[in-house]
C-alpha cells in the first residue's frame, strides 16, 4: 500500500518545554491509525504540526512523498491533508449547503461562484453525512452532532489524502458514536489515510486498524488495539502503576444514609452534551472516587453539585433539593469543592487565605481549626506568611485543601487534587487524605485521573466516560472487572 503520511523525528519545543520528542508516524491508503495518549501527551500537537498549525524544530513530514514540515497550513491543504476540529468551525451567516459549496469551490480567484456540478456534489455529500434534512438552515440552528457531521462534510467534499481527526466523539451520544464510527470508517473505504486522535485506545479500538500510543511527548508502543491495551507500560502510564486499595472501614448506623445523591443529572455547554443522566450517592462518612480520562465529565459533574453550572436532574443533600440554591448557599450548606484550578488569592499570603476559609466560624473555633491544619499540612506553617502565588505547584495545592477544610465542610469535594505534582508532594496528599478518613466523620467525593491515587482512599468507585457512568463498585474489584475499561 502507498504510505500517503510518513512523519520521522518530528519535534517540538515551547521554551524550555519539548511538547514532541522524535515521533515517528506512517498511515497507508486505506488505513485508520489511532493515536491515543493521556491528556498533555503531546497528541494535538503533533497533528497540528502535520497540519502546519505549528512549525516544527526538527522532522520530516511527507504528503504522498512530498516534503512539506514547516509549510502554512493553507499549502498543506492544497497538497491533500484536511482536519476535523473537535470543535466546528463553520461559516455561521451560511447554510449547510453553502458551508460545503465553498469547501468544494478551488483554490483559485478566477472561479468566484459555483458550478452546477458543485451544487450536485455538494448535495451529494450532505446526503452522505445524513445532512441533507438541513441543508438550508444556518449553522447556529442546528443540534451539536449535526455540527460535527457538517465538519466531516467539508473534509470530504477537500477530497484529501490524509485526515486528521481530532477527538471525534466528544460530546456524542452513544447512537451518534456509532453512526460518526461508520462516517469515519468510510474514509478507509475511499483509500484516504486516516490520523484519529483520541484519549483511550477503548474508545477506537473497534474503528482503527492500527494504535500508536504517546506520553510526555514520546512514543510508548505500537500495534493493535489489544496489544496496546496489555502494553504495561500504557496501562502504567493510564492507571498511574500498581493499583491498590485500603482496608474499608465497616459501615456504620450512620453510613447507611446518603449524604449526597445526584440523579438523572444532565448538563450541556451549548448544543454538547457534558452529562448525559449520571446518577450517584455517597453515604455520610464514605469516601468515594469518580475515576475518568481528562474531559469524562468529573469538573462538570462536580459543577452540578456545586451549582456552578445549569443542569437537569436532582441533586439532594441531606435529605434536601439543591434545586434553584446559588452556590453560595450551597457551600454554606457544607458542599465545599477544591477546583481543579485551585483559584487561591495569590497575592494574600498562606495565612490570610486560610482565615478567609474560616471567616464565618467564631474566633476560638477558628483558631483550633487553624492549628489542627497546620498539623496537617506542615509545610504550611512554615509558609505562613508567604504569598499564596509563590508556592509551589503542590504547595498550593494543600493550601487549597486547608481552606476548604476551614469551612468545615460536610461533603469535601476534591478535582484533581494530583494533576501537575511531584510523587513526593502526592505521599503528602495521600497521607492527610488518610489522616482524614481515620481520624474524622467528613464525606470526600474525589475526582481522578490518577487511579493508584484514588483507589487506596475509596469506599466505592464510579468509572465515568463520555459524561456516563459505566461502572460502579468497590475499589477491590476494579483492577479485573473496570481496569482494562478505563484504557
Amino acid at each position: 500500500m502507498t504510505q500517503l503520511l510518513e512523519v520521522s523525528g518530528l519535534t517540538k519545543r515551547f521554551g524550555g518545554l519539548v511538547a514532541v520528542k522524535d515521533m515517528h508516524v506512517s498511515i497507508a491508503s486505506g488505513e485508520i491509525l489511532g493515536l491515543i495518549g493521556p491528556n498533555g501527551s503531546g497528541k494535538s500537537t503533533v497533528m497540528k504540526l502535520i497540519m502546519g498549525i505549528e512549525k516544527p524544530n526538527t522532522g520530516s513530514v511527507l504528503i504522498d512523498g512530498v516534503e512539506v514540515a514547516g509549510w502554512p497550513s493553507h499549502k498543506i491543504a492544497r497538497q491533500g491533508v484536511g482536519i476535523v476540529f473537535q470543535h466546528s468551525r463553520p461559516l455561521h451567516r451560511q447554510t449547510v449547503l453553502e458551508n460545503i459549496k465553498l469547501a468544494l469551490l478551488p483554490d483559485s480567484l478566477l472561479q468566484l461562484f459555483a458550478a452546477a456540478h458543485i451544487d450536485e456534489r455538494a448535495r451529494e455529500i450532505a446526503a452522505r453525512v445524513h445532512l441533507d434534512h438541513v441543508m438550508d438552515r444556518l449553522p447556529g440552528t442546528l443540534p451539536f452532532a449535526d455540527l460535527r457531521r457538517l465538519e466531516l462534510a467539508r473534509a470530504i467534499a477537500r477530497n484529501p489524502k490524509v485526515v486528521l481527526v481530532d477527538e471525534p466523539f466528544a460530546g456524542l451520544t452513544a447512537p451518534e458514536v456509532a453512526d460518526f464510527s461508520n462516517l469515519i470508517a468510510s474514509f478507509r473505504t475511499d483509500g484516504h489515510a486516516v490520523l484519529l486522535v483520541d484519549h483511550n485506545v477503548r474508545g477506537v479500538a473497534a474503528l482503527v486498524d492500527r494504535v500508536q500510543a504517546m506520553y510526555l511527548g514520546e512514543h510508548i508502543t505500537e500495534g493493535s488495539a489489544e496489544q496496546v491495551m496489555a502494553n504495561e507500560t500504557v496501562r502504567r502510564v493510564y492507571l498511574g502503576g500498581s493499583l491498590t486499595h485500603a482496608a474499608r472501614r465497616a459501615p456504620d448506623a450512620a453510613s447507611t444514609d446518603d449524604l449526597l445523591k445526584v440523579s438523572h443529572v444532565s448538563v450541556f455547554y451549548g448544543k454538547a452534551q457534558a452529562l448525559d443522566a449520571v446518577s450517584l450517592h455517597v453515604r455520610r462518612g464514605e469516601f468515594v472516587s469518580v475515576v475518568g480520562l481528562n474531559g469524562a465529565g468529573k469538573t462538570t459533574l462536580f459543577n452540578a453539585i456545586s451549582g456552578l453550572v445549569p443542569m437537569q436532574g436532582q441533586v439532594n443533600f441531606g435529605g434536601q433539593s439543591l434545586d434553584g440554591q446559588t452556590g453560595a448557599q450551597i457551600a454554606r450548606a457544607g458542599i465545599v469543592q477544591c477546583p481543579e484550578s485551585r483559584e487561591l488569592f495569590g497575592e494574600m499570603s498562606v495565612r490570610e487565605n486560610l482565615d478567609l476559609g474560616g471567616h464565618h466560624l467564631p474566633r476560638t473555633e477558628a483558631a483550633e481549626r487553624l492549628e489542627w491544619l497546620l498539623d496537617l499540612f506542615p509545610i504550611l506553617r512554615a509558609r505562613a506568611t508567604q504569598a499564596a502565588r509563590t508556592l509551589s505547584g503542590g504547595e498550593q495545592q494543600m493550601l487549597t485543601i486547608a481552606r476548604a477544610l476551614m469551612m468545615k465542610p460536610k461533603l469535601l469535594i476534591l478535582d484533581e487534587p494530583t494533576l501537575g505534582l511531584a510523587p513526593v508532594i502526592l505521599e503528602q496528599l495521600s497521607k492527610a487524605l488518610e489522616i482524614l478518613r481515620q481520624t474524622t466523620d467528613i464525606t470526600v467525593l474525589l475526582g481522578e485521573q490518577n487511579v493508584t491515587f484514588a483507589l487506596p482512599h475509596a469506599d466505592r468507585v464510579y468509572v465515568l466516560e463520555h459524561g456516563r457512568f459505566i461502572w460502579e463498585g468497590p475499589p477491590d474489584r476494579f483492577a479485573t472487572e473496570a481496569g482494562a475499561q478505563f484504557l
